[in-house]
């Protein structure tokens, strides 16, 4: 008796897909190792200040919360091939990403004002800048991200036929959304 081959399945995904999950999980890993040594020094206790953290860190985080609502119905638009909500979606949330840096500066300003430093005795004011500092960083790549996206909207070159670029940028966005949140309520409530 012969016996048929069987087939196999295959699972393929794109390798840029592939590479965003891997800076994913970097970023994760970096965030992970920064928030266990913030509690490992807590609970040592040496030159750790207690303070409130800036009123506009709050502001921040309802405005990545927003700027993820405006990447998803952009994302949703170009699944419909809706190409000027599209552009408007990726408009609003640039302007809430580039909002996000202003509120991050404003909050860094309120910590110097409350004469919380970056250096100095305080180990605790140094893991704020250093974890917001971060994070912002990496809300500026996906400001970078979100720029070459919306000249390539523009150029008509997203839609639902080509959403490798858009599907990529809102997994980035999202995710820096979502560790902007984390990191908001540890530090908090850490």
């Amino acid at each position: 008796m012969i016996q048929k081959p069987q087939q196999q399945e295959e699972y393929t995904v794109h390798p840029l897909k592939f590479i965003l999950w891997m800076i994913i999980v970097a970023i994760v890993m970096l965030f992970a190792g920064l928030t266990s040594a913030y509690i490992v020094k807590k609970i040592d206790g040496k030159a750790w200040l207690e303070f409130q953290l800036p009123s506009m860190f709050m502001v921040s985080t309802v405005v990545v919360i927003l700027s993820s609502v405006a990447m998803w119905w952009s994302y949703r638009s170009a699944k419909r091939d809706e190409i000027e909500r599209v552009k408007m979606g990726l408009i609003a949330t640039l302007l809430f990403g580039l909002s996000f840096v202003g509120l991050q500066y404003l909050g860094w300003k309120q910590l110097v004002d409350n004469n919380v430093y970056f250096t100095g005795f305080s180990v605790s004011a140094s893991f704020v800048y250093v974890i917001s500092g971060l994070h912002l960083l990496h809300i500026v790549g996906g400001i970078v991200f979100l720029g070459i996206l919306i000249v390539k909207t523009f150029q008509y070159k997203v839609h639902k036929k080509n959403m490798l670029s858009i599907a990529l940028c809102s997994t980035y966005w999202h995710f820096v959304g979502v560790l902007w949140v984390y990191l908001y309520f540890f530090m908090t409530y850490a």
